[in-house]
């Protein structure tokens, strides 16, 4: 009897089954992927996405950041009937393509548009990373360009939020001449006097990281975004050593020059409302980044 008391599995101890946990409905709490703790999603959106315990900052979709970033109702999006074709007859591509049509919303990787932020009239660029991992092919850069073309005709600061894996590999070079497409309208947009903001977001690596993304008046990026350009594992084995534990990380970035500042995302619109009244007429006469 003893025995069996210490060997038979008690009904308050046991494990709810397979199909128990199923009936669960999805999309009620997340873990956080850095300290594990387990949030109500819809307090974690009311947080901007970022884990009130630790602060990590959750990837986000193209429309959820415009709705964050700019004054309520003040957005109008441009070109959102572009698509991509597939030049190449690269196998399946369509396909794909029209599977992250449905998953994100959203036509392509990017995001295009105007609006108001903080009383500021901008045009903006939001890449989302759920659409073919944000790769850049040439709807992406041609809706970037159009957008900063926009903004050179019409006077009016260019924000673009990098989240991307680099070029796309099925649009071949006529992916990687994006690079160059988009990097010739900011030199141009520049050299107008305009004002070009980047905001690097997890991830920004590859083509799209070494073309528009480095190319701000301001460079800022959100913690703990990965940034570079070729991968970690590719760099120590032509370098030969081993990098530190935080390289490419936004804070090592920061740390040695390659970023004006990291910025939470619940600070970030006071923070660009900071950089746009400095730039407009009459604005602010300096800002302190501490």
């Amino acid at each position: 009897m003893m025995k069996d008391f210490f060997t038979k599995k008690k009904k308050y101890a046991t494990v709810p089954s397979a199909k128990a946990r199923q009936d669960v409905p999805e999309g009620i709490v997340r873990k956080c992927p850095k300290c594990k703790k387990i949030m109500y999603v819809k307090e974690l959106k009311k947080n901007l996405f970022v884990c009130q315990s630790c602060g990590y900052h959750y990837p986000i979709g193209a429309r959820d950041r415009a709705e964050m970033l700019f004054d309520q109702g003040s957005y109008v999006e441009f070109d959102k009937d572009m698509v991509s074709l597939n030049p190449l007859q690269f196998p399946n591509y369509m396909n794909k393509l029209e599977s992250d049509r449905k998953k994100t919303n959203l036509n392509e990787a990017v995001w295009t548009g105007k609006g108001l932020i903080e009383g500021f009239d901008c045009a903006v660029a939001i890449m989302d990373k759920g659409f073919r991992m944000g790769s850049m092919g040439s709807v992406v850069g041609e809706k970037i360009t159009r957008m900063i073309e926009y903004a050179n005709k019409n006077g009016i600061p260019v924000l673009i939020f990098s989240a991307s894996g680099g070029a796309r590999m099925q649009e071949g070079v006529l992916s990687l001449m994006q690079m160059a497409k988009t990097s010739a309208a900011l030199k141009e947009f520049s050299e107008n006097g305009g004002l070009y903001i980047s905001i690097m977001t997890h991830p920004t690596t590859g083509g799209v990281s070494a073309s528009f993304a480095s190319l701000g008046d301001y460079n800022f990026a959100e913690p703990g975004a990965l940034i570079g350009f070729a991968g970690r594992r590719i760099i120590e084995q032509t370098i030969g050593e081993e990098l530190p534990e935080d390289f490419q990380t936004a804070e090592f970035l920061l740390n040695h020059g390659q970023l004006d500042q990291v910025v939470s995302r619940s600070e970030l619109r006071t923070v660009l409302g900071r950089v746009l009244s400095i730039h407009a007429e009459g604005g602010a006469a300096g800002w302190d980044q501490n």
